[in-house]
């Protein structure tokens, strides 16, 4: 069976989400990514939870595609985080099927993280949805340790950390804190390459995830040595914002590439050193 692929919320940041769902189709995504709260005040968002009339429409739309909702985007732990304000999204993404949410980790108070972390988590369970800690080396989630230890600190089947092959390349990171990641709590990984040197300063660092990632196998990211590290068959996001080269060849060509990229870079992945 052939990894799955997604398309990531932020690949295609702009186009809603009826248009995702269409340009998946288009070009053979197995799965979406859905941003309904923005990663920054005042950034793109699509809020479904907010509006029955979007997402009764979008859940026709699914209805009638072979493309399904993995993830949505976005929960940002800080100081003064309540779970259960996230109630109205994640009953939305239980509508749409949705797998996995992605969280980051702003609270610089490690306790104070943890413990938020694992009431979401508990949360997220009652839902059938993974809470998906990813690590950013300019949060308080800097690499895959930190993210395994407050990770750890809940129970229950929504515990997940996702890795993003940038970050694991920007962070303190080596290929045996992801290897050491327990199997059962990797649910999806995101795909991009990048350039090298990394940029030094964390606002080069944001910019770069945020406008800059790179074809898979034009920069300079050992991806196959990181997939080698993860599960065989783990499902892919290709989370790859480059309007740029976007719109130097135009969004389907595009995504042709980036999928053909990405499935040539799993290609190379030694089956031998893949963890099942």
């Amino acid at each position: 069976m052939s990894t799955p692929l997604g398309l990531a919320a932020l690949t295609v940041l702009d186009t809603p989400p009826l248009q995702h769902v269409d340009l998946a189709e288009r070009h053979g995504f197995d799965t979406i990514g859905l941003r309904l709260l923005p990663a920054a005040p005042g950034t793109t968002a699509y809020p479904l939870h907010e509006d029955d009339v979007a997402l009764s429409a979008l859940l026709r739309r699914l209805n009638d595609s072979p493309v399904e909702v993995f993830d949505l985007e976005i929960i940002r732990i800080g100081p003064d985080f309540d779970a259960t304000a996230y109630v109205p999204l994640l009953e939305a993404g239980a509508r749409l099927g949705a797998k996995a949410v992605l969280v980051g980790g702003d609270d610089r108070d490690r306790s104070r993280l943890t413990d938020s972390y694992v009431r979401l988590a508990e949360l997220c369970a009652s839902y059938g949805i993974v809470a998906s800690l990813e690590f950013m080396p300019w949060t308080a989630v800097p690499d895959a340790k930190t993210a395994v230890e407050i990770v750890g600190q809940a129970d229950g089947p929504a515990r997940s950390v996702l890795v993003d092959a940038l970050h694991v390349a920007r962070s303190a990171t080596p290929l045996e804190d992801l290897a050491a990641i327990p199997r059962e709590w990797l649910h999806y990984a995101q795909m991009c390459d990048g350039s090298v040197p990394a940029p030094r300063d964390h606002a080069e660092l944001i910019r770069h995830a945020r406008e800059e990632r790179l074809v898979p196998g034009s920069g300079g990211i050992d991806l196959p040595a990181i997939w080698s590290a993860l599960p065989a068959g783990l499902p892919v996001s290709i989370e790859l914002p480059n309007e740029p080269l976007r719109r130097a060849v135009g969004t389907d060509v595009w995504l042709e590439q980036l999928i053909t990229a990405a499935r040539a870079v799993l290609g190379r992945v030694p089956a031998a050193a893949t963890v099942e």
